[in-house]
């Protein structure tokens, strides 16, 4: 569908195309909109315009291959994947961006409630309230959007967040990446895999989810790329995924803090890319703590000795 321009659909339309269907069955959204190749990776369900803004609906299943619960509480990175895929939905439900146009972060973060990660015995039901703030526009076409978003699981406020991103058209895109936007070429670069870190260090169970390398530092790590990795690497990318950056993030926090704990906040500001051909480096800081045994982390994940991601974690005990 490389090309196609989409215009948005009533609730009423939307029964071939994803969401909730006139006889009442739930599907998800058709999985072109969120960017994944695997349905098991699409987490929306629905999408509807709301008084100031839009609602989208998510389910979260019982068990993931990735996003697993860990101590019964669903992974708090799954939020993230959700926004991700709301932004995405949105950016061409509701803006008509066509389909091959790239998604491009700038900044995604969270705050949310830790006990509200409970799991239940049923799949989990999330509802995303999205505003739009600072939608620029370039003639008719979506350049760039900030939206915010209060999310609710089950019912109860799981989480505050924001998600800023722009869109890029193929021809953009590959002024912008020169020959880094060669899918063939940015592959056949990429490194050898590294070790990987002790799953235990970062409350992993298989060293094939673990994204961290050991260096001779133990508050630094290679970043781990595994290209065959069936839910970082959904589909052939041309660099490192968000997704991966933020996984390592969060990994390094936990590396960082003793025991078990909750990003219960998270702020990324995403500055380059990071390429496959070449290592990136993530590095954690303990910066201090807050009331209730919050552990506040700098992480910094860098390439060719510039910053590609930092992000501020807070992490708290297991509820």
């Amino acid at each position: 569908m490389a090309g196609a321009t989409l215009t948005p659909y009533s609730r009423d339309q939307r029964h071939d195309l994803g969401g909730r269907c006139a006889d009442g069955l739930t599907m998800t959204v058709p999985r072109e909109y969120v960017h994944r190749t695997a349905l098991s990776e699409v987490f929306l369900t629905d999408w509807r315009r709301h008084d100031d803004g839009w609602e989208v609906s998510a389910q979260w299943p019982r068990a993931h291959t990735f996003y697993g619960p860990v101590h019964g509480l669903h992974d708090p990175v799954l939020l993230i994947e959700t926004v991700r895929q709301t932004g995405i939905l949105l950016s061409h439900v509701a803006y008509q961006v066509p389909l091959d146009h790239p998604i491009i972060w700038q900044r995604v973060r969270y705050d949310l409630a830790p006990q509200a990660l409970r799991t239940a015995d049923h799949p989990a039901e999330v509802t995303l309230h999205v505003t739009d703030h600072d939608m620029v526009r370039r003639g008719s076409r979506l350049v760039s959007a900030h939206q915010e978003f209060r999310i609710v699981c089950d019912g109860a406020d799981l989480a505050s967040a924001t998600l800023i991103y722009s869109c890029h058209s193929p021809a953009v895109y590959r002024r912008l990446r020169g020959e880094y936007s060669d899918l063939a070429l940015a592959n056949s670069r990429k490194l050898p895999l590294p070790e990987a870190a002790a799953p235990q260090l970062v409350a992993r169970e298989h060293d094939r989810d673990v994204v961290l390398s050991p260096t001779d530092r133990p508050d630094r790590w290679q970043l781990r790329v595994d290209t065959s990795h069936p839910v970082l690497f959904d589909h052939p990318v041309d660099h490192v995924p968000g997704m991966l950056i933020v996984e390592a993030a969060r990994q390094a926090a936990q590396a960082a803090t003793p025991g078990f704990t909750v990003p219960a906040s998270v702020d990324c500001a995403f500055e380059r890319y990071a390429e496959l051909d070449a290592p990136t480096w993530v590095e954690a800081r303990t910066t201090g703590h807050t009331d209730g045994g919050r552990r506040q982390v700098e992480v910094t994940v860098e390439q060719h000795g510039k910053p590609v991601v930092s992000a501020q974690i807070a992490c708290v005990p297991m509820p």
